[in-house]
């Protein structure tokens, strides 16, 4: 079992991974039932009550039409009473002109006894036709022919030869941005969803769906658990506990996934058979503290590859800023420059990219290598005014937790007293009131951390920080991506996604090894020297300048080599360690072909 309380930060071993990818399964694409008529009908055929509903139609019609013959028979008696005289087909017309209430009058009864007989035509026909009829067609054909529909397009079960697929028990923002990280790498997924008319809105959403029951072992049967790379559930913690008890009555075997709200979940989720079991508080409160320069310039690990690590230290109030890292000449230290953090948009290292002011340098190397730039950046920067947290829910105590765990100070604005946890390091009011902030230290701390869980309220309050103090460190958290943008622009210096940051560590589990999301879009991941670049030296194959990824490992015969120097010859077999953005990862599996 696997307790995941922070992001994965800890040694892993590549190429171990399980799932799709580790397990040596090939995913095989959900191919998604027929829309046309032809399968709607077929499955509206094999409904047990669709014979029931055809009887009852059937028998409708023919008591309409029944009726629609007596008032044809009962016209030519009484017209023959007055006088007239009409054909048997007027006598019909006669009839449905009248039942339908369209009554166009060219033909009419003169005495009050087909004036009586009319009355009675027209409330029958009032009935059978405006009311009856329009019923029995919803109701045994309409309604049927739209659940065949449904039914047609959000499958209860998935086809036999499915394999290595993710099956998610919960659309909500984390599953959502891990939707869209399994469909940026072809990765076959499943959504179930017990109600069928809410999966049938989520498939017009282009969400791949399977009705089913989240407690009926038969559910995960037909979902074909027993050959999915991994079954991730987001629900509360008891439902969490029946999907993993669920899943382990049909398959031992298959990893399952699931988030915990509180410490006492985790044993109980374990207990029910869950593999990983991650809290996603204390993950998105780590991520929060590791964006936090803690008022120096030195080096915070946020990966780590065998011995290889990845950090990240912020270049403010140091000699770094306003040249290039060319002229900065980093490298000589033993490190790596893999990027630049701007404000949430991520440069490339090249040798002309200038540092600025709010720059964060995103740095490879050995621990030794990392050691060796502390010891000449360790002067600068140096603050030892606390950090402001904003909000002591659950993602504000993760961070005040991971600050206390790395030695920084920090004191917490909290609105309500019921939820102070730390008298002695708490402001009670409201942060969105400047004197609580200034009673908290704003005119002094190097960093505020807004953690709400109101997107809102966490743009307006990086704009309230950033107007009281232009040159402090805002790090903001949101809950959906969408309003990542919004909060740089309104000075946020990192931003956390709740969605994107569950969603990076549920991946991680699955490459196990493979892939690391290190910071909001930034990926390190790890593949096989391409055949194209094979026998090549790292400075000649130029895959920085092809695809905006960075080599910063290269492991061989010897095993991993951090930051490998430019003439090292790349061999095939062997591995690489590359770190991109979303975009670059793409560019570069474009380029290469996947492993």
């Amino acid at each position: 079992m696997v307790s995941l309380v922070g992001p994965l930060v800890g040694p892993l071993e590549c190429g171990q991974g399980y799932g799709a990818r580790g397990a040596g399964k090939t995913p095989v694409p959900y191919r998604w039932p027929m829309k046309s008529i032809a399968a709607q009908l077929l499955i509206l055929t094999r409904q047990r009550r669709t014979m029931r509903n055809v009887r009852v139609l059937g028998l409708f019609l023919a008591v309409l039409a029944g009726l629609m013959i007596v008032h044809t028979v009962l016209f030519h008696v009484i017209m023959e009473y007055e006088g007239q005289e009409h054909t048997w087909l007027s006598g019909l017309y006669w009839v449905l002109v009248t039942m339908s209430t369209l009554g166009f009058g060219d033909i009419t009864f003169e005495s009050d006894l087909g004036r009586l007989f009319s009355i009675v035509v027209v409330i029958s026909g009032t009935i059978f036709l405006l009311a009856l009829l329009p019923f029995m067609f919803i109701q045994f054909f309409y309604a049927p022919w739209m659940e065949a529909q449904t039914a047609a397009r959000t499958p209860r079960e998935l086809p036999g030869d499915t394999a290595g697929h993710i099956i998610l028990t919960k659309l909500d923002p984390v599953t959502e941005a891990l939707v869209e990280k399994l469909e940026q790498v072809g990765q076959a997924y499943v959504l179930l969803v017990a109600d069928p008319q809410e999966a049938g809105r989520l498939h017009d959403r282009d969400v791949r769906v399977m009705v089913g029951d989240l407690d009926d072992p038969r559910t995960y049967r037909a979902a074909r658990v027993d050959a999915a790379a991994m079954v991730v559930t987001t629900r509360s913690d008891t439902q969490d506990t029946t999907v993993a008890f669920t899943v382990r009555a049909v398959s031992e075997a298959v990893p399952v996934v699931a988030t915990a709200d509180v410490d006492a979940s985790v044993p109980i989720l374990e207990l029910a058979g869950a593999t990983s079991v991650v809290r996603l508080d204390r993950v998105m409160g780590q991520a929060l503290a590791r964006c936090i320069a803690g008022g120096d310039a030195l080096t915070h690990v946020v990966a780590r590859f065998d011995n290889l690590l990845i950090a990240e230290a912020s270049a403010a109030r140091t000699p770094l800023i306003g040249k290039s890292l060319r002229e900065n000449r980093v490298s000589e230290l033993g490190v790596s420059v893999v990027g630049l953090w701007d404000r949430g948009a991520f440069r490339p290292a090249m040798p002309d990219a200038v540092v600025h002011e709010r720059t964060v340098l995103m740095l490879a190397g050995s621990a030794s290598q990392l050691q060796n730039y502390d010891e000449h950046f360790a002067i600068y920067n140096v603050s030892g005014e606390p950090v402001i947290v904003i909000g002591n829910g659950r993602i504000g105590q993760a961070t005040a937790a991971a600050l206390k765990l790395r030695g920084v100070d920090f004191r917490v604005i909290e609105k309500s007293d019921r939820r102070v946890t730390m008298p002695e390091k708490t402001i009670v009011g409201d942060a969105a009131e400047p004197k609580v902030l200034e009673a908290a230290g704003i005119s002094k701390a190097p960093t505020v951390v807004v953690t709400t869980n109101a997107d809102d309220v966490n743009l307006y309050l990086t704009l309230l920080c950033r107007k009281m103090r232009p040159d402090i460190e805002v790090i903001a958290r949101c809950t959906q991506d969408k309003h990542v943008e919004a909060l740089h622009r309104a000075g946020a210096d990192f931003v956390q996604s709740y969605a994107s940051t569950g969603a990076g560590t549920i991946y991680n589990l699955l490459e196990h090894g493979r892939l690391v999301t290190v910071a909001q879009g930034l990926e390190v991941f790890t593949t096989p020297v391409p055949g194209a670049i094979a026998g090549m030296r790292i400075l000649d194959a130029g895959l920085r300048e092809r695809t905006g990824c960075t080599i910063v490992g290269y492991r061989g015969e010897g095993g991993l080599v951090a930051n490998p120097p430019a003439a090292t010859v790349l061999h095939a077999g062997h591995e690489l360690v590359l770190i991109g953005d979303v975009a670059s990862r793409q560019a570069y599996f474009k380029a290469f072909g996947e492993a």
